[in-house]
């Protein structure tokens, strides 16, 4: 028993020896995002949701603040019909939030205007029908028409290609490599709404992104028992203070001698919102008079209708990452897309100017804050409709200068491009394959673009010869997350699905189960239709 006993305590020795010198491990694959504090179906407090919807509500105001900023004086119109745009827009991102929400992916995905209808908007302002009228305000008005004419035939484009379940169909094809880059483009490809928009005004906008860094990631350092507290709430703190600064340097006498651009970029009373919204606004189809129709406005317009669909799509990936869901089933994200066209139908409606696209920040605020709720995106769409009506208080807000907003950008964004990463845990990286497919889709997704913004002065019009085909080329080719998506897609397609062992390079044997509505039991607990809609919609 003694012999017995010294066999027992020796097999325990080389056990605890064993777990000593055991070789580190990498880090487990995580389906799910771990560390997330709030999912998609659970909700913080009531104050505090409140408080998180306003924030995200605070983030749209940059995008749509800044499009009609862009595009309305180009039309003829003044500051009157630029806050009335700037409402509308709005009044239709909420909407269209709700509807996302409720019945597009039921991801907390906030909808805004896309940056990419800008360019033929642009053709349609430039065309020689409407340049001839010589009243700025009948210029406006006849341009507005023709513009939401265009909107309304991209929306049924994109609307058919949502609901009819083509879009569904296309992103089955994907795998967790090709998805790497699609998603970090989506983030990566808006860099031009960062620092360079920043640096417009160095004064406001480079303390601005000081101060959210320390807030969000030094400052829980020394503020234990406030950790979650700095991290949720940093967007209110440093807008909040930085506003106050630029406030005081436009009540000083810092700007007098300085250029008018960076007047408008730096002082807090050059927006001319506040001064012409009226107290109270109800936004209505039509108020410019009937749509006019063209085809060849049409046609383009439906380029940057297909762009929206691929940044969207991405967007929905890096949504679902940080609200601790799995993958987004293909008939889910065709079902949001369908609803996106929806939001362009509206904007096409009510005169928004441009069409609509899955907030991108508003997906890197999930991950700062680590609370990715519907319930606080739904409070946020309520604000974004309330703020729209009365109209005074929301251009209070959006009177916010856009380098404050910018340097929110950058931190927001890098967020949502991490989560593309994310996707690499599932891939073969000592594979050469996946490191040309990758290395090949970064460079291209950044190279290509470049191309076409240096070759066209920028994206806007140019000295070339320009006409219907050249404006769908340069809207989906300037396009990072397009090119990045395409290209990665292609090789994916062609190189790496030929085995076994390729495919499991490339994480597919993993993402298959993803690729079924049905295959994962989970997807009825996060993207399942309220009011048994499940049963008269069913999702494949």
């Amino acid at each position: 028993m003694a012999q017995n006993g010294g066999d027992g305590n020796d097999g325990a020795g080389a056990a605890t020896n064993s777990k000593k010198f055991e070789a580190p491990q990498p880090h487990s694959v995580k389906e799910q995002l771990p560390g997330i504090q709030y999912c998609i179906n659970s909700s913080p407090t009531w104050p505090e949701a409140i408080i998180l919807g306003f924030q995200h509500y605070l983030l749209t105001l940059g995008i749509t603040a800044l499009i009609p900023s862009i595009i309305v004086p180009q039309m003829g119109g003044g500051n009157t019909e630029k806050a009335a745009v700037i409402q509308n827009l709005l009044f239709v991102s909420g909407l269209s939030t709700l509807f996302q929400s409720l019945l597009g992916t039921r991801l907390p995905i906030v909808v805004v205007g896309s940056y990419a209808y800008l360019i033929p908007v642009t053709s349609i302002i430039q065309a020689s029908r409407y340049t001839s009228y010589s009243d700025p305000y009948e210029r406006f008005v006849r341009t507005m028409r023709g513009i939401q004419g265009a909107l309304i035939g991209a929306a049924f484009f994109q609307c058919t290609i949502g609901f009819l379940g083509l879009w569904r169909n296309a992103v089955r094809f994907l795998s967790p490599l090709s998805v790497v880059p699609y998603v970090t483009f989506t983030g990566l490809g808006l860099y031009h709404l960062g620092f360079p928009m920043l640096a417009k005004c160095v004064e406001v906008g480079l303390p601005g992104i000081i101060l959210m860094v320390f807030i969000s990631q030094f400052l829980p350092r020394y503020l234990e028992s406030k950790r979650s507290l700095c991290g949720r709430f940093s967007i209110l703190f440093s807008v909040s203070i930085t506003w106050l600064f630029a406030q005081l340097l436009t009540s000083t006498t810092v700007y007098k001698h300085k250029p008018e651009n960076t007047q408008i970029s730096c002082r807090t009373d050059r927006a001319g919102l506040i001064s012409t919204a009226p107290w109270i606004y109800f936004p209505y189809p039509f108020q410019w008079g009937s749509p006019t129709f063209n085809v060849g406005d049409a046609i383009v317009m439906m380029a940057p209708a297909f762009v929206s669909l691929f940044e969207s799509t991405g967007t929905f990936f890096a949504a679902a990452r940080y609200g601790s869901a799995t993958p987004v089933p293909p008939s889910v994200i065709s079902r949001g897309a369908g609803w996106l066209g929806i939001g362009v139908l509206l904007n096409g409606c009510l005169g928004s100017v441009t069409g609509t696209t899955a907030s991108v920040e508003n997906v890197g605020l999930l991950a700062l804050t680590r609370v990715g709720s519907r319930r606080v995106i739904q409070i946020s769409a309520g604000f974004m409709i309330f703020f729209s009506i009365f109209a005074k208080f929301g251009a209070f807000f959006a009177s916010v200068p856009l380098p404050i907003v910018a340097a929110v950008y950058c931190v927001l964004f890098s967020f949502v491009s991490s989560a593309g990463l994310s996707f690499l845990q599932f891939c073969n990286l000592n594979s050469f394959k996946t490191k040309f497919i990758l290395g090949f889709s970064f460079f291209m997704g950044l190279s290509v673009p470049q191309y076409f913004r240096e070759y066209f002065h920028g994206g806007w019009r140019s000295a070339h010869p320009t006409g219907l085909f050249s404006d769908i080329v340069v809207v989906i080719f300037m396009s990072h997350t397009t090119v990045a998506a395409l290209v990665a897609l292609f090789f994916d397609l062609t190189l790496c699905r030929e085995n076994d062992e390729s495919r499991k390079d490339i994480g597919l044997n993993w993402w298959e189960k993803f690729s079924f509505y049905k295959s994962d039991v989970r997807n009825d607990e996060f993207y399942a239709l309220p009011f048994r809609l499940n049963k008269l919609f069913p999702s494949i």
